[in-house]
Parts: C-alpha cells; structure tokens; sequence
C-alpha cells in the first residue's frame, strides 16, 4: 500500500488522470439522476428533450472548468505535447472539429433547432435531435408524395450546414405558398370555374392571410421579406389539352397533404353539379378524309 502511495506522490500527473476519469463519471452519474427526476416530474416530449439538453450543455462546461482548474498546475508543461498532439489529431480528425465548430453555430446562431422542419442535401424532415457531431431528422416524403412522414431517421453530420443549403419552413415566415392544378375543356365556361375555385380557395385559406401578414411584418425587422397579396388567388392559363386554373394559396407546411385533399374534394363536389364544366385530360383527335 505505502508503495503506491509513494508512487502516485511521484507521478502528479496520474493522479489528475483518476481525478479527472472520477470526475467525468460523478458528472455521468448526476446527469443520469437528474434526467430521471426530468422525466418524472415531466410527461411532455419536447419539454423534456429541451431540459435534457439544457442539463447535459450545463455540467459538460462545469466538467471542462473543473479539468482547466485539476490541469492549470502542469499547464506549461503540456503545451509542448498538447500542441503537437493537437496538430495530428486536427490532420487526422479534421471532420470531427469541423462537425463541433458546426454545432456550435448551430446552438450560438440556431439556423435550425429541435422541431424544425427543414430541407438540406437532398434530404428533408423534422429535426429530432441535435448533438455534437450529428442532427437527426425524422424522414419526410417528396413533395409529389404530400411530404408525410415516412417512419425513417436520417443522421445527418453537423458540417453540412456549411457545405449545403438549408431550407427551414419554420424560420422567418412560417407558411408556405401551395398550388393545385385543375384542367377543365376547352368548351367548358373556365369563368364561372375560375369563381368557383376562388371561392374554394377563400373557405380553406383566408383566415390564415391575417395571420401571415402580421407574422410578415414582424419577419421584416430580420429578413427582407416583402408580399404584395397574401390572399388565395386562382391564375389562368392555356395548355394543348385545356384551360389550366391554378389556385395559389398559403397553408401551414404540416397541414399541406390535408389542404390539397380537402380542397379537391369540395372542387369535385362543385363541379359534379355543373353541366358546362368538365374535367380534361390528355386527348387525341384523329380526323378522316374521305
């Protein structure tokens, strides 16, 4: 026993190693703790997940303080060894600092956050979860597909916020304009069709042009937004198999594939009952001479 005591005395430095190690597991164990009691007191998913970030961001920082304090004795003797270690592993793990320096930005700038629903490299859903290295987003379908999700979890590195664009339907302005198509004959009355689709259009989407255009004013205080008309609105216009109508109108980017089914029902119920509208679709005329 008096032998390794005497050796620890001898070796400073082995001791602030098992300081350290008992230092990290304590902290571990706290969070653990404090995560259970969280989750106890809390049944709601996001309170939870943005309290248990908060916790681990907490004592991962004390943990770097108390290492800075345990180390600052041999600090001068290190900075040779840690500058040379510390340029290899830069070379041999550059995609990793990349990733933390991203996260960072992330958590300091915040262009995405937990709940976002976002688009970046071909890749689109809601952001699940933020670490160090990764984010996770929960897989949404193409939107051809209504963008529903598909059960998949995409982990996407941290960097690529750097290398790629991102599109977040929840920043700034939280609506997104949507576009139905509808194709009546060239012989049908494409003006009584173009009131009727206005009409629908206004049943699903009206009430939330109030809400845009004050959610507008206050995103032009940080980005330059500007809209002319936030009303649904219905454009003409002429194609080889018929008069397209197209209703433009603005919809919460979740509810997308609701408002598209619901407004093309109440448009097949509408124009079931007209005699002089009728649906088209592609159509070949072929003429004979005798």
């Amino acid at each position: 026993m008096n032998v390794i005591v005497r050796y620890l005395n001898d070796n400073q430095i082995l001791i602030k190693i098992l300081w350290t190690i008992i230092t990290f597991v304590l902290i571990m164990l706290i969070i653990r703790l404090i995560n259970r009691i969280i989750y106890s007191t809390n049944n709601e998913n996001n309170k939870y997940y943005i309290a248990r970030k908060r916790v681990y961001y907490f004592f991962s920082t004390a943990f770097v303080i108390v290492c800075i304090f345990l180390w600052s004795d041999d600090i001068t003797s290190l900075t040779t060894y840690l500058g040379l270690v510390s340029a290899g592993l830069a070379i041999a793990l550059k995609d990793l600092f990349i990733n933390m320096a991203a996260w960072l930005f992330i958590i300091i700038k915040k262009p995405i956050k937990a709940g976002d629903r976002i688009s970046i490299n071909e890749q689109k859903g809601d952001v699940i979860d933020i670490r160090m290295f990764q984010f996770s987003l929960m897989e949404i379908s193409s939107y051809e597909s209504g963008e529903q999700s598909t059960g998949r979890v995409v982990i996407i590195p941290n960097h690529f916020i750097f290398i790629h664009g991102i599109i977040n339907y929840d920043k700034g302005f939280k609506y997104i304009w949507n576009e139905i198509k509808v194709l009546i004959t060239f012989e049908s009355d494409w003006e009584k069709a173009k009131n009727i689709l206005t009409d629908i259009g206004n049943k699903h989407s009206l009430h939330l042009s109030e809400k845009a255009a004050k959610m507008v004013e206050q995103a032009k205080k940080q980005y330059m937004i500007h809209y002319k008309n936030l009303t649904p609105i219905v454009y003409t216009d002429v194609i080889e198999s018929g008069v397209q109508l197209t209703i433009r109108y603005l919809c919460v980017p979740r509810q997308r594939r609701n408002t598209v089914n619901d407004i093309w029902e109440d448009i097949l119920h509408a124009l079931g009952n007209e005699t002089d509208i009728e649906l088209a679709y592609p159509t070949m005329r072929i003429n004979y001479n005798n």
